[in-house]
Parts: structure tokens; C-alpha cells; sequence
């Protein structure tokens, strides 16, 4: 994502009031109202607090109560002025042209930035975007403050960019195995969000990965040992939350066993209940024992959960009788994207937010039609199918979460906090510090590494250039070669793409043989994949080759002759330069696999536990 650096809008005095910074006044006198209502003395009880909460709510209109239950993307940079493309998708999308039109229309209870969307450009404008959606919101009559969430996962998944600090992906964190570095990695991410005004963060990723085949969750968790995934949940979740900003376990009742992915199919767990207590369920508790303000429901079926065939978004058996009553848990309850195939298979966008109500949800997220959802759900209060008391108990809950993450007090972002919070030269260092524990050495016969450059000065790095996921510099061969010539190597890249061409990879051997050293960074190697003739061809150049497997650790089972191989578990700028320093023995591999790895030629059997990882 470029970094724009604009800091506030520019043009007329109402874009300029939608991005300036509010005075402390101004602030305590928009929120009067709202602070004497809602906020919660410590010293107060819980009682205290909800009938202050109850108070609020029973002054609502109907149309509002159904409009914080809400949480919706709004294409643009600014709340009040985006940019005119921004204004025409939106008017197609959402019928309206701008975020503040969307809130005073809906009175939405969330917004979600999304890059794709534009949102998020740069730091001080994500800020000032923030505070325009606050502003518009608590200007309304009975306005609230608005959540406004991401999914910053870090790793695969990432909404904002550089400068922000960018860490390992959930299953680099399950390699380094701390729960101190899943804890900071919460941490930073959380001080940093909330700077730029973002309050809930859809992470982190309780899903235990048993599938190598998932195409979904995959390098999204943390691994394949439910004890370890749950320990580092609840790490995460409280250096999240001690941020002040909301964690999000996500999917319930558990994504991790599926070669199907619920955006574009429906995919159908077969873990008997048995096995579901075991293994899906442990993070889960995990998260709620360390207090996990919000879950994300999966579109899912799990037929030993419930025989219905709804998914588990759907289903009152898996949120009610399972998640609300079985493991006690009373927070915010969120569903995935209502956008997403796996919800919308057997039923109508309109029943699908309906039924999830009935289901035990209190926020739903992102439906297709904005207008669909809300009317359909203002109707079926008004023909009795879902009663108002069932609203108030999810707005009840939201507005707990709302209270307890400081937004009835200070709902604004924090600039002035952005130059010494976000992208910090701590921050990146210790970002640095936490791949390095993270890099896993799978292969390394007749000590192929570390490359020396007394001896390998010459490096060709080629192979796959997937585009980045969360912002960063790019393409992965190119920073590979980067971080190697700044470690004293002369290396050059060439990109051979996930399907190397027979001409491409004869370009790769002709430039092999003017190199010392080969690195290739593979991405996803199926059994029929030319990933494969790439790595093979270049092996018998004689040249000292070694394998970098930039997402799937599980590529190494279709590489039998590879003699030196190492897990990153993400393409990210951060996890790269790490690789490169273990390359070259800057420092040394300390990663352990944390999903054992299949042999190819016969997946009953394992070629790498869970545990194993080499060192220098």
C-alpha cells in the first residue's frame, strides 16, 4: 500500500471539518450527554452499569437498535468527501455516497476498513477518517460511538500497510512458540490500531489447522497442537485487549479441518463431538477464559453440532446451546462476512441476517445488501418473528464491549500519538526480533547452509512472487535479494511465477550458472506442479541450492531432493529479511514446525513431526 502521506484532507471547509482535529472541548462537550449516560465508575458494579446501559437503549427507536447491530464496509478516505469513484461505488453498493450518508441512513453500530475499499491510505488519514465517522455518528440524534474494526491478523492477512508495523502471521508465532511474543505481538498491533482510531480487530485466528490441503485458515493459525494454538490465543488476546482495542476469536466452532473455502463454497466439518471437545474447541475456551471481548462464527455445516445442515452462523444449537449456554460465554457474538458463499447457500440474503438473530448473533458483518439486511430485519421485528427484547440483549452486549474498550469516553483516535506509536523504530525492531525466533530449518544436509560469501558471494534468487498480502515492499525474490546484498552477498532475483514456464525455468539454469548459490522461494508445491522441474533442474547444476518455502511448510514433502529448506509460513517483508539473516548465518534457525508434515508418497505417515526444527 503506498504511503501518501497526506495527513488530512484538502478542499472544502466541510472536508476540512470531517478531518480536523478535535479540540479537548469540543470533544467534552459532543460527549456530555453520552459520558453521563453510558460511562461505568470502576467502582460500580456490573448491575450499575447495565441498567445505565439498558437506559440508553430504551431510548432508541426501533430503526436504531436495528442499525447497531450492523457492522458494514463504506468505500473511501474521508467520511464526508472521498474520493468521486469512492461516491460511485457506494451509491451502487450501499445507496448512499458517503460514510456520514451511510450513518445517518442506517446508524450503523460498525464500520470495517478494508484496503480494497480505500480506506486505509496512511496512518494520520486512517486517523482522520476515524474521527469523521465518530464525529457524524455522535451528531446524530441519540448518537453513539461507532466500532470501527479491521482484520489485521498480521501475516496473510493484513487491511493496513507500511508504515504500520507489519509481525509474523499466526503460524510463524506457532513455529517461535512464546507466548510472550504472541502476547507483544497483540500488544503493538493493538496500540498501533487504536492510535489510528480502529477499536476491534478481527484476531486472533482459534482455529486448529489439521489440514494441509485447507485453503482458508492454513498459515492463519497457529498450528495443529490445540494446546498450543489455545495458549497462544489467550496470550494474543490479552496483549490485544490491553491495548484497548477488542480481540476477535475467530471461526466458531472451528474452520481448521476443510479443503473447502467458505467465501466461495460450503465447506462441511465431519469431527464427531468427541473429537470437536479435543481438538476445535480448545482455543476457543482458551479465548473465552482470557476474556475474549468478540467470537466470529464460521459458515460451516458440523453435523455432530448440528444435524440442521445451516451453517454454524445459522445454527441455535452451535451459538445458543453450545458457545452461549454450554461454555458460558456472554460477549459479542460477530458473524463472517454475509457475503461470503458458505452463508449463503440455502437461504435468501434476507433470512440470513434474521435467522442469524435467532441463532444467538448480536453484530452482522458485511452483508452484500446493506438495505436487504436492515429492512429485513426492522420487518421481522415488526411482524413478530424476532422480538425487540432480542435486539436490546445484542445491543446490550455490544454496548458492554463499547464501554469497556473506552469508546463511551474517548471514542476519537489519538494522532498525536501516531509518530511515536505506529511504525516505530521499536516496534519494527522488535517485529525483526520475533521472525528471527520464528524461521524454521526443515533440511539441511552436508551443511548446505549457512551460504557464506567468502565462498557462495554470487546468489541468483528466484521462484514465486505472490502479491503481497498486507502492504509491503515486494515481491518476495526482490527482497530476498535485497536483504542477502545488504548482508554482504552480491544477489540478484529473477521471478519464475507459482507455474514456471519450460522457458522460464531454462532462463533460471542459464542464470544459475553464473551464480555461487540458488535460492528458490516456492509458494503452495502441489505434486503437479512445475514449482517442482524449477527446483529439480537447478539442482543439477551442482550449485548449492536451498529452498525457501514462503507460505505452505508443507512443500518440502513434494521436494524430496532438496538439501537445505526453510520455513517462513508468510511472504511478508518481515519474515523474509529473517530468512535471509538465518541464510547466511547472521543468526540462527530457531523455529520448530508446529503442523507435522505428510509424506507425499504416502500422507499416513508423517515426514516431519510437530517439534522438529534444525540449528546451526
Amino acid at each position: 500500500m503506498p504511503d501518501t502521506s497526506t495527513g488530512s484532507d484538502t478542499g472544502t471547509g466541510s472536508t476540512r471539518r470531517d478531518t480536523a482535529r478535535p479540540s479537548r472541548r469540543a470533544v467534552l462537550a459532543a460527549t456530555a450527554g453520552l459520558t453521563a449516560a453510558l460511562t461505568v465508575p470502576a467502582a460500580a458494579d456490573a448491575a450499575d452499569g447495565d441498567r445505565r446501559l439498558r437506559g440508553l437503549i430504551s431510548r432508541m427507536t426501533l430503526e436504531e437498535k436495528v442499525g447497531q447491530l450492523f457492522v458494514t464496509r463504506v468505500y473511501g478516505h474521508s467520511a464526508t468527501a472521498p474520493d468521486q469513484a469512492d461516491i460511485d461505488t457506494n451509491l451502487k453498493e450501499l445507496g448512499v455516497r458517503t460514510a456520514a450518508e451511510l450513518i445517518a441512513k442506517y446508524r450503523v453500530g460498525g464500520i470495517i476498513y478494508f484496503a480494497w475499499a480505500h480506506n486505509t491510505r496512511d496512518p494520520h488519514q486512517i486517523a482522520a477518517l476515524s474521527d469523521g465517522i465518530q464525529r457524524v455518528s455522535l451528531d446524530q440524534p441519540r448518537g453513539l460511538p461507532v466500532l470501527i474494526a479491521t482484520d489485521q491478523e498480521h501475516g496473510a492477512v493484513c487491511r493496513i500497510g507500511k508504515p504500520a508495523t507489519l509481525l509474523p502471521g499466526a503460524m510463524a508465532i506457532g513455529a517461535g512458540r512464546s507466548r510472550s511474543d504472541a502476547r507483544t505481538l497483540g500488544r503493538i498491533s493493538g496500540a498501533e490500531l487504536r492510535a489510528m482510531g480502529v477499536h476491534q480487530d478481527y484476531a486472533p485466528d482459534a482455529d486448529v489447522n489439521v489440514n494441509p490441503a485447507n485453503p482458508v485458515i492454513g498459515v492463519r493459525s497457529f498450528g495443529a497442537d490445540p494446546d498450543a494454538v489455545a495458549a497462544l490465543v489467550a496470550a494474543e488476546v490479552r496483549g490485544y485487549q490491553s491495548a484497548g482495542v477488542a480481540a476477535c476469536a475467530k471461526h466458531f466452532p472451528g474452520h481448521g479441518d476443510t479443503s473447502v473455502d467458505s467465501h466461495y463454497g460450503f465447506p462441511v466439518i465431519t469431527h464427531s463431538r468427541e473429537l470437536w471437545e479435543r481438538l476445535d474447541a480448545v482455543p476457543f475456551r482458551a479465548a473465552i477464559r482470557a476474556g475474549v471481548d468478540s467470537v466470529m462464527t464460521g459458515h460451516i455445516q458440523f453435523p455432530a453440532l448440528d444435524g440442521s445442515g445451516d451453517p454454524a452462523t445459522l445454527s441455535r444449537p452451535v451459538l445458543t446451546g453450545i458457545l452461549r449456554e454450554e461454555l458460558g460465554y456472554d460477549g459479542v457474538v460477530i458473524t463472517d462476512s454475509l457475503g461470503m458463499q458458505g452463508v449463503r447457500t440455502k437461504y435468501g440474503d434476507d433470512r440470513v441476517p434474521v435467522l442469524a438473530l435467532k441463532a444467538g448473533v448480536d453484530q452482522l458483518l458485511n452483508p452484500p445488501s446493506l438495505d436487504v439486511a436492515w429492512n429485513a430485519v426492522l420487518t421481522a421485528v415488526r411482524n413478530g418473528e424476532l422480538t425487540e427484547d432480542r435486539l436490546d440483549e445484542s445491543i446490550l452486549r455490544i454496548l458492554r464491549l463499547k464501554a469497556r474498550r473506552g469508546l463511551l469516553d474517548h471514542p476519537w483516535a489519538r494522532p498525536d500519538r501516531i509518530g511515536r506509536t505506529v511504525g516505530t523504530k521499536a516496534h519494527l525492531a522488535t517485529a525483526d526480533r520475533i521472525a528471527e525466533r520464528t524461521t524454521t530449518l526443515l533440511v539441511n544436509e552436508d551443511r548446505t547452509l549457512p551460504f557464506d560469501p567468502r565462498r557462495e558471494q554470487r546468489v541468483l534468487v528466484v521462484g514465486a512472487d505472490p502479491a503481497s498480502p498486507s502492504g509491503t515492499t515486494g515481491p518476495p525474490t526482490g527482497v530476498l535479494a535485497a536483504a542477502l546484498t545488504e548482508l554482504g552477498f552480491a544477489a540478484t532475483a529473477l521471478s519464475t511465477g507459482t507455474a514456471p514456464s519450460a522457458a522460464t525455468v531454462d532462463k533460471a539454469v542459464t542464470a544459475a550458472g553464473n551464480a555461487d548459490a540458488v535460492v528458490v522461494a516456492t509458494y503452495n508445491v502441489t505434486a503437479g506442479s512445475s514449482q517442482r522441474t524449477l527446483v529439480d533442474r537447478l539442482l543439477a547444476t551442482g550449485r548449492p541450492v536451498a529452498v525457501v518455502a514462503v507460505r505452505n511448510p508443507y512443500d518440502i514433502a513434494q521436494l524430496p531432493a532438496v538439501r537445505a529448506c526453510l520455513a517462513t509460513y508468510c511472504w511478508t517483508d518481515v519474515e523474509l529479511r529473517a530468512a535471509a539473516r538465518v541464510l547466511v548465518g547472521r543468526v540462527a534457525p530457531r523455529g520448530r514446525l508446529p503442523v507435522p508434515v505428510q509424506r507425499a508418497d504416502d500422507p499416513s505417515r508423517e515426514l516431519y513431526p510437530i517439534g522438529h526444527g534444525l540449528t546451526y
